[in-house]
């Protein structure tokens, strides 16, 4: 089968082999026929060694397509289901999961050490233990969340990923309060995820922040009540809070730079959202007077930050109200072939999200 591999972290660019193997298949497992998947920043940290990941590997991990096999004892599918591709599937067993707090689950986390694709040269990785750039994945019966007919492929690729990390970002951790003032900084497919989140909760004012001029007119369209390059930001903060600070502030960029002014343009009491997945080695510095005097809340937000299965469904019956847009997400379409250019839409800024057709 065809599948989209990086032979070596720090690599640009992807290569489509027709020589590729999902392996893995047995019980408690599923092979999915993948239809869709979505580029997530986070697949390009991976190749770029931000993110923990052994080469080679399959990018990729926000996808949808439909079960193809089930291994012996799973019940909750059989083969033709559509399902959306969870990447870190709750365990029900562990501490964080009878804590109600699944998000935190590391079981998924422990596939990713475990090869799920094979060549002739020997043993490939999925990234965060998927692999959705691939016609075929074998996982894990838990990662295979069954969703309705009438959810297209494209749709739920984004709710495996983008849109459930940064709606529940404003639902789930920040629980913004109605009527209260938002920032967010950093304006694809995650931040824009966010925006629709304030906007549903009933924020008065939400800036969205981004430097690429179209990120902020897809803003707008999505909510914002305003748009401002980074530099525009301090007058956005004197004009919407008299220059006191925002209620909430959400960083989905993932770097100390853009936390640190996250951080500074929350107002004292507020809460600063900490969205992006960043470096382990880019520290965020706080001095221990400011921490104590202003009394900001960081809330670090994984996965949209509550049960990933009720995300889903929420995510699924707001579409269908009409009150989120999905599809609007989706500025570009490309085939698996034509990988290479999705990265370099998503490097450039040109895309909020780019749907791979598989």
């Amino acid at each position: 089968m065809r599948a989209a591999v990086l032979h070596e972290i720090g690599q640009e660019k992807l290569e489509v082999l027709d020589d590729v193997e999902a392996t893995g298949f047995g019980p408690g497992r599923v092979r999915v026929r993948v239809r869709a998947a979505g580029l997530c920043h986070s697949d390009l940290s991976a190749m770029n060694g931000v993110l923990p990941q052994p080469a080679p590997f399959v990018p990729g991990h926000e996808g949808a397509g439909e079960v193809l096999e089930v291994g012996e004892g799973v019940r909750h599918l059989k083969p033709g289901d559509r399902v959306v591709i969870c990447w870190l599937p709750a365990c029900g067993a562990c501490p964080a999961c009878k804590r109600g707090q699944t998000e935190l689950c590391l079981a998924g986390f422990m596939n990713a050490g475990t090869p799920n694709f094979r060549r002739s040269g020997g043993d490939v990785f999925g990234f965060a233990g998927t692999g959705i750039f691939a016609e075929e994945v074998v996982v894990d019966a838990g990662c295979a969340v069954p969703i309705p007919d009438d959810v297209p492929f494209d749709i739920a690729a984004l709710i495996g990923c983008g849109v459930t990390t940064g709606l529940g970002a404003a639902l789930n951790t920040a629980d913004v309060e109605a009527g209260s003032s938002v920032a967010v900084i950093g304006c694809g497919g995650v931040g824009i995820s966010a925006v629709q989140g304030a906007r549903l909760k009933g924020a008065a004012e939400i800036v969205a922040v981004d430097p690429v001029a179209s990120r902020r007119e897809s803003a707008l369209r999505f909510g914002a009540t305003r748009a401002v390059s980074p530099e525009e930001l301090a007058g956005a903060k004197q004009e919407v809070t008299g220059g006191e600070g925002f209620d909430y502030v959400f960083e989905v960029v993932g770097r100390s730079a853009t936390a640190r002014t996250a951080y500074e343009n929350t107002r004292r009491g507020g809460t600063l959202v900490v969205v992006g997945a960043g470096a382990m080695d880019d520290f965020l510095q706080l001095n221990m007077f400011e921490l104590f005097f202003d009394e900001k809340r960081i809330l670090p937000s994984m996965y949209g930050g509550g049960d990933v299965l009720r995300s889903y469904e929420r995510t699924i019956a707001l579409w269908r109200a009409g009150r989120v847009d999905l599809a609007g997400l989706i500025t570009h379409r490309v085939r698996l072939a034509e990988i290479n250019e999705a990265l370099d839409q998503m490097r450039t800024g040109t895309a909020l999200r780019t749907c791979i057709e598989i």
